[in-house]
């Protein structure tokens, strides 16, 4: 699991969904076609996405710390929050993992503001309900 992954771990993403694919059998397809419809006792889609909200779990952990976590503007302290390496290198992998644009890895400040908006855009993407003036 990529440093992503264990930001959504800690934040509970996928929880009621873990391991759902792997508990049901293979469905074979008649004659090995690729395109035969579904057998009738095939089981249902995929359910919605649930939506978390992450933001009533970070403040409910900046509540609980004994340092003063500004999560909601710093990338170092989202991640201590989190109970995360927040060292250079750590941020730089998971820049790297989201695919951050060249020039801004070479500043730090950048790489810190770019990583901070869009670990946060991706948790929206993911059903993380973030506020839009956090993602503006």
């Amino acid at each position: 699991m990529g440093m992503f992954g264990n930001i959504m771990s800690k934040l509970g993403f996928g929880k009621d969904q873990d391991n759902t694919s792997a508990t049901e059998p293979a469905q074979p397809t008649a004659g090995g076609a690729m395109d035969s419809p579904p057998p009738a006792d095939a089981p249902p889609p995929a359910a919605p996405m649930e939506t978390v909200d992450v933001v009533a779990k970070l403040e409910a952990l900046a509540r609980a710390s004994s340092q003063k976590l500004d999560w909601q503007v710093s990338i170092v302290d989202l991640l201590k929050l989190l109970e995360l390496d927040s060292s250079y290198g750590a941020r730089k992998e998971l820049a790297a993992e989201l695919n951050c644009p060249a020039e801004k890895m070479q500043e730090s400040a950048q790489m810190n503001l770019w990583l901070h908006k869009t670990v946060l855009q991706k948790l929206a993407d993911n059903g993380g309900n973030i506020p839009a003036e956090l993602l503006n």
